[in-house]
């Protein structure tokens, strides 16, 4: 299932990329977040699977899923971008073999530049290559509206957790993302995921980690939006922000939840994983991204002293976005020092399976 918005010619050429998949069953379907030309899709794709286009009266954003899922049948229902889709049907079996517990199933991610998706935490999917279970979905309400674009699945994913769900992440499920330019407005991103984010912080942070959070996270989106030439987008965002920060429910995750959320305790299970394997005294954070302060933290707890890069025999990837964890640990393997990964992804047992439809 895809929403598009204007973008004939990339909705297009998905399409025919999943006409070239094998025959499965499974549907596809357009949402067409109200194009001032409306989405059109063949009936059926190359290799039979049959499509749908749903219109919107105006443009939901990445709320328009929510209604693709109404519309859809079937057990799963795998969610894309009208620029990304999956590379074989691999996936199939890793979604019909999930545990009734794992909720979504994340998906590797590839660029078409040779490097993968940034984004999303061990147990938060990035939107354009998810499996969500239909039911579920609906019965946690979808992808927030006033969202828009931006950080609704961390909005979705703690709701998952509070639901005694889990997000697993699967490297069988391949997605391949063009990452089409065409109307990414860098101060509207900014400002977004400023105000975004903060509303996530602001609804589950547990009261002793709020504050911190969003100190942090401004400071992290202040440097991206001097990078990106999008300052104004930023102080748009940090103005929302604050208007509208009061308005929000709290829900604070418990603190075993709120470990699982932020990816620190994948990442004191993976250490002290390496660390019952080969003993290791000290080491350093290298490839710094998405929540390394969780790296860190669980580093020193495990009574490793973290020191510079120069002199380390052990450097640990300093992320838990997926993508970037697993290109940095790629690259830094190929010198001679021990490179540890902040979090051990098992892949789901597919030894046996059973029946499961799929909407894509």
């Amino acid at each position: 299932m895809l929403p598009t918005r204007d973008r004939a010619t990339t909705l297009a050429r998905t399409l025919r990329a999943l006409g070239t998949l094998p025959h499965h069953d499974a549907e596809v379907i357009v949402v067409d977040n109200a194009s001032d030309v409306p989405a059109v899709a063949p009936a059926l794709l190359e290799n039979g699977m049959p499509t749908r286009v749903i219109r919107m009266d105006n443009n939901a954003g990445a709320a328009a899923r929510n209604a693709g899922a109404q519309a859809a049948g079937g057990e799963w229902i795998v969610m894309l971008d009208d620029d990304s889709r999956p590379t074989n049907t691999d996936y199939l079996e890793v979604l019909r073999s999930a545990p009734s517990g794992v909720l979504a199933v994340t998906a590797d991610i590839h660029l078409t530049r040779g490097v993968r998706e940034s984004g999303g935490l061990p147990e938060v999917p990035v939107g354009c290559g998810v499996a969500y279970r239909r039911d579920s979905f609906l019965d946690l309400g979808g992808y927030d509206a006033q969202f828009g674009y931006y950080a609704e699945e961390y909005d979705l994913a703690a709701r998952i957790l509070l639901a005694g769900g889990r997000v697993a992440f699967d490297g069988r499920f391949v997605i391949e993302h063009d990452k089409a330019k065409a109307g990414r407005d860098m101060d509207r991103i900014l400002s977004r995921l400023v105000r975004n984010n903060g509303w996530v912080m602001q609804r589950y942070a547990p009261s002793n980690e709020r504050r911190v959070r969003l100190r942090s996270d401004r400071k992290r989106y202040r440097a991206i939006a001097r990078r990106e030439h999008a300052v104004d987008g930023f102080t748009k965002g940090l103005l929302e922000l604050r208007a509208s920060r009061a308005t929000q429910a709290r829900s604070p995750l418990p603190p075993a939840l709120w470990d699982r959320f932020t990816g620190l305790a994948h990442a004191r299970a993976a250490i002290a994983q390496e660390l019952e394997g080969k003993h290791f005294g000290s080491a350093a954070v290298v490839a710094e991204g998405k929540n390394a302060w969780a790296i860190r933290r669980a580093l020193v707890e495990a009574g490793v002293r973290l020191i510079g890069a120069r002199g380390a025999a052990t450097l640990v990837v300093g992320t838990l976005s997926p993508g970037p964890m697993l290109d940095a640990a790629q690259q830094l393997g190929e010198g001679s020092r021990r490179v540890i990964k902040p979090w051990h992804a098992e892949p789901i047992d597919t030894s046996s399976t059973s029946a499961a439809g799929i909407a894509a």
